[in-house]
Formats: structure tokens, C-alpha cells, sequence
């Protein structure tokens, strides 16, 4: 049984603290606080060092599940959050206007600091802003040198953060066998 550290990142009101609530199998530590930008996207808090949860696989390992801060001000969190990860969840809020732009400078934060820079990329609220579609966040990643699976997520459930998880984990395991 081994334990693995998977990093949340995105901005502000993307959903990393929520994806957590969602698969964690165990009440999750949050470090979130009231705020006047986190008001700016919609909600009344905002994480300011890191959110903490934990999931057992089938298989009995312990993944544990780090949302870092989505905020510029806080990325002195991201190299210590992203230590020892194995993988990182990128999430994008579709409903901003520079989602794409924005999802792709998340990538490039996280990506080199994260093992074989195995991430994978949730785009939700998909159902409110249909554009941009998967495809267009695809074809940025890639035109930047990112090859990412991308997929549409709603954060709230715990079905579709456990793709993602699963997308990430199978990507991790196809590099270390060579595949």
C-alpha cells in the first residue's frame, strides 16, 4: 500500500475546493477565508494556504488530495503543495473569458513541478458557457506543447472528480510501464 500526493490547481472559483469535498473520503482540512476577490467570481471564501482531503483506491493505496490557491498572491503555496506529487487536476471555470488562456498558464505552473508532468484538465460549468468546447482548450494545450487529456466536469460530483483522478492515474502508470 503506498500513499501519493495529487495537486488541485486553477483560479479562483474553478472548483479545486469543491472537487476535494467531493472525493474525499474523509471531512477535508480548508483553509478558506472570506474574501472581496473570491466575491468577484461568485463566492464568499477563498483558499488561502491549502485545502486537504484523502482517498483509498480499490487497491488500498491513499491518495491524498492538495487544492492549492488559486490566487497569484498565494503561489508561495504551489511549490510546497506540489512536492512529491505524482499527478495534478488542472480546473477551469468555462464561464470566464480567458479560461483557455488562463487554464494553459496553470498548466505551465504546474506541469514542470509535478512528476513526469502528469496532469489532466476539468473543464466545468460547461452547462452555463458552452464555448470554448474541449476541443479549443485541446488544441491550445497542444500547439504549447502540452499533450493533456482535457474533459468537461462537474465538481460537484464525485463520479466525475474520481474520472479525473482515474485519467491521471492510468496516465502515471502508462509512463512507468513504458506504454
Amino acid at each position: 500500500m503506498g500513499a501519493y500526493r495529487i495537486v488541485f490547481a486553477g483560479p479562483i472559483g474553478a472548483g479545486k475546493t469543491t472537487a476535494i469535498q467531493a472525493l474525499s473520503d474523509i471531512p477535508p482540512i480548508s483553509t478558506e477565508v472570506a474574501s472581496a476577490e473570491a466575491e468577484a467570481v461568485g463566492k464568499a471564501t477563498t483558499t488561502v494556504a491549502f485545502d486537504l482531503g484523502q482517498v483509498v483506491l480499490e487497491n488500498g493505496d491513499l491518495v491524498q488530495l492538495y487544492g492549492a490557491p488559486g490566487q497569484a498572491r498565494f503561489d508561495f503555496m504551489w511549490p510546497m503543495i506540489s512536492e512529491n506529487a505524482i499527478g495534478a487536476v488542472i480546473l477551469a471555470d468555462n464561464r470566464r473569458p480567458d479560461t483557455v488562456e488562463l487554464t494553459l498558464q496553470y498548466v505551465r505552473e504546474f506541469a514542470p513541478r509535478i512528476a513526469a508532468g502528469n496532469c489532466v484538465v476539468g473543464v466545468g460549468r460547461s452547462k452555463l458557457r458552452h464555448k470554448p468546447g474541449v476541443d479549443e482548450y485541446q488544441d491550445v494545450l497542444e500547439a504549447a506543447g502540452f499533450a493533456i487529456p482535457v474533459m468537461e466536469v462537474d465538481v460537484r460530483r464525485k463520479e466525475d472528480t474520481l474520472l479525473l483522478l482515474d485519467v491521471l492515474l492510468a496516465r502515471l502508470e502508462a509512463a512507468h510501464s513504458g506504454a
